[in-house]
């Protein structure tokens, strides 16, 4: 039988990268991605991929340089070995938020990111809630832009969340779209807090706009970093007079802090993705539940690999 697709995995998250194969019924590609003492990355691909659609799963979370450079090497391994298309498909888009100039004098590296996958061999690369939509601008390959509302559909619905007694919480005035489709997802109302950020990681909340009194609020954003800009806005959610407060983000990140700041504030549950490995911060903190993209990837990497629509998953 003739070859006609393979899934390859970096180091920095094979976990999702097996769960994927196995909701496709197909073994993982042979590949050896190792590194040499000196810390210099070096890749074998292990099995023939001659005219063969080849998918690499890779997300750039931490250490991003490592995994955006694991990342890299394998598309030009697969380019020379004559493969027939190469799909980076990267859950966690690291170099995301430096999407525009905020200052003179510095770099737009989001767009650096795309040059390099282009240049590499990558011809399409498939990622899931990108920081700015607007980053699928920086690619002159096709981009598939997927969301993950459909992975949280359920674990928010068995929480017994929406309705009128619900609301939806933008953190900041950039994520109100992303808010607006859970609120009309669970059926319920929508608040927004007015944010300013000081410096990198340091954010104030200002005041909210919306009702919240009395009401189950869940905090919608795409990214927990040091989760410092989302305890502050759990305490101002309280204040105002809600009853609960939860928390839901595609990628969590979950750097430096969060865990301890998760630990110790009102929140009751957070769920996140597996877009990142998860398992130590899960260990660390029974309050956050991580929902699977495995089979959202999955159905993407079918649909792309027979021509099928990938924006019908949406609808």
């Amino acid at each position: 039988m003739n070859k006609t697709l393979a899934i390859f995995s970096g180091n920095s998250n094979p976990p999702l990268a097996a769960e994927l194969c196995a909701t496709v019924d197909m073994p993982t590609g042979k590949a050896r991605v190792e590194r040499f003492s000196d810390g210099e990355i070096f890749v074998e691909i292990g099995e023939n991929v001659r005219g063969v659609t080849c998918f690499i799963v890779q997300s750039t979370c931490s250490p991003p340089n490592r995994n955006l450079m694991e990342l890299l090497i394998m598309i030009d391994a697969l380019k020379r070995a004559s493969a027939g298309s190469i799909v980076a498909v990267i859950p966690y888009f690291g170099y995301a938020r430096q999407d525009r100039k905020v200052k003179p004098r510095t770099p737009i590296t989001a767009k650096l990111v795309a040059d390099l996958l282009t240049a590499a061999g990558a011809t399409r690369v498939l990622s899931v809630d990108l920081h700015a939509g607007q980053i699928q601008g920086f690619f002159n390959i096709p981009f598939d832009h997927l969301f993950a509302t459909p992975v949280f559909r359920e674990p928010l619905r068995d929480a017994g969340l929406g309705g009128d007694d619900t609301v939806v919480v933008s953190p900041d005035a950039g994520g109100v779209e992303r808010a607006r489709a859970y609120s009309k997802l669970l059926g319920c109302s929508l608040a927004i807090i007015d944010k300013r950020r000081d410096s990198p990681n340091v954010s104030q909340v200002l005041h909210l706009i919306g009702d919240v009194r009395g009401k189950r609020a869940i905090i919608v954003d795409d990214i927990i970093d040091t989760a410092g800009t989302l305890c502050n806005a759990a305490q101002a959610v309280l204040d105002e007079g809600a009853r609960e407060v939860y928390a839901l983000a595609s990628h969590g990140v979950l750097s430096g802090p969060a865990i301890d700041r998760i630990n110790k504030s009102p929140l009751t549950k957070v769920w996140v993705t597996n877009s990142i490995p998860q398992e130590e911060r899960q260990a660390a903190c029974d309050r956050l539940v991580v929902c699977s993209l495995g089979p959202l990837l999955a159905e993407a990497l079918r649909r792309i690999h027979h021509g099928d629509s990938i924006s019908s998953l949406f609808i």
